[in-house]
């Protein structure tokens, strides 16, 4: 695996399924080669995140690029550095997720993109959620919040949601 070239290899598969999805693709396994998808694994990522990403692309013009291989830096990084490159087998129970509509010190959304977050990092996000999806990038604009940087906040508090909750509280009250 070649670590520094890293986000160029990202961004051209990125790319490739965004062009892919705008030719009609709609499996995400077909997005990729073989060896691409074990370069995809190899660094905690699916063909699914892509996926993902491609369908917004195309059909909102975001999450972009740059906000995609930011998230994905900090999941790779929690792979390799604290999963020790092994993928976990658990996935999130989607019926355990608060509502969307649920809140925490006023601010809807915010108990839901914490487990979904932490699902994220560990690489347990079924492929019916997405990290970064409409929602999230609702929150995170209303909340002046990079998609990144909540991640990495949950990996820095990944078991005190307390303290995810009063920097995000912090954080609003300054926008």
């Amino acid at each position: 695996m070649k670590h520094f070239d890293f986000p160029t290899r990202f961004r051209t598969l990125y790319d490739q399924a965004v062009a892919l999805y705008a030719k009609g693709q709609r499996d995400p396994a077909a997005l990729f080669t073989a060896e691409e998808a074990a370069w995809l694994a190899a660094n905690g990522l699916t063909a699914q995140h892509l996926y993902d990403y491609a369908e917004d692309h195309s059909n909102y013009g975001e999450p972009g690029p740059e906000h995609a291989l930011a998230i994905e830096l900090v999941r790779r990084d929690y792979f390799l550095n604290v999963q020790g490159g092994r993928k976990l087998v658990a996935v999130l129970d989607e019926s355990t997720m608060p509502a969307k509509t649920d809140a925490v010190k006023g601010i809807e959304w915010l108990p839901r993109i914490i487990p979904k977050a932490k699902a994220k990092l560990r690489g347990e996000l079924p492929a019916s959620l997405m990290y970064g999806c409409g929602g999230d990038r609702r929150f995170f604009r209303a909340h002046d919040i990079l998609p990144a940087e909540f991640l990495a906040l949950v990996w820095r508090h990944e078991n005190n949601d307390a303290a995810i909750v009063d920097w995000v509280v912090r954080r609003s009250a300054t926008r």
